[in-house]
């Protein structure tokens, strides 16, 4: 099994960075990969709602990392999602990216998702919100926990004072492997749920 981490924090050792690998740590005790991807210190515009997104099966745009993740997330079995908090959400760059990367419609239905979330001081639980929107509204199942999955401090040497904001990386961490061992043991027993074309309404015709 593997898990794909985004990591869209604009700093590459950052807190993000922190709680990722705590988390990482974990899954791999299990015998989960655990691949990191950093995307919040790269050049990636906006959606522009062109919506060729769904003729294609991809973004597109071209040019950036986007259409390389979505491969990497359809083909995983879990995906973290992990950002800094910026005027009370997700960080700017990583709030496009993951937009043009689940818009297309990645196949991450009953597959498992977390996120991690770094403040210096407050906002956390509004971002944490948002990056769960994504996993949410992809059908992924959402990675239980004893607390939001927020973690403090303004660097990672910080972060560690923050003893338990490193406990629940380490326990959600725990926690997805086990849903995914769950997920993965269900599905030799039990079939998924029938899928339905979308209706979409407008409200104004």
């Amino acid at each position: 099994m593997k898990v794909i981490a985004f990591n869209g924090s604009p700093h590459e050792g950052g807190v993000v960075a922190k709680g990722i690998s705590l988390m990482k740590e974990e899954l791999e005790k299990d015998g989960i990969e655990v691949e990191a991807v950093h995307a919040g210190n790269k050049l990636i515009r906006g959606c522009m709602d062109c919506g060729k997104c769904r003729e294609l099966k991809r973004c597109a745009i071209s040019g950036d990392l986007v259409n390389e993740c979505f491969e990497k997330m359809n083909s995983a079995d879990g995906v973290i999602l992990g950002s800094p908090v910026y005027y009370g959400g997700i960080a700017g760059t990583f709030k496009s990216f993951l937009d043009r990367l689940f818009f297309p419609g990645a196949a991450m239905q009953y597959k498992a998702g977390s996120t991690v979330v770094s403040l210096r001081r407050t906002g956390g639980i509004t971002t944490f919100h948002q990056l769960n929107n994504y996993l949410n509204l992809a059908q992924m199942i959402i990675t239980p926990t004893v607390y939001w999955d927020v973690i403090h401090g303004n660097n990672a040497d910080e972060a560690l004072q923050d003893e338990e904001g490193i406990q629940i990386m380490r326990i959600t961490g725990r926690n997805m492997a086990w849903l995914l061992k769950t997920l993965a043991a269900g599905r030799k027993t039990i079939s998924l749920p029938t899928v339905e074309p979308r209706k979409r309404t407008n409200f104004i015709r």
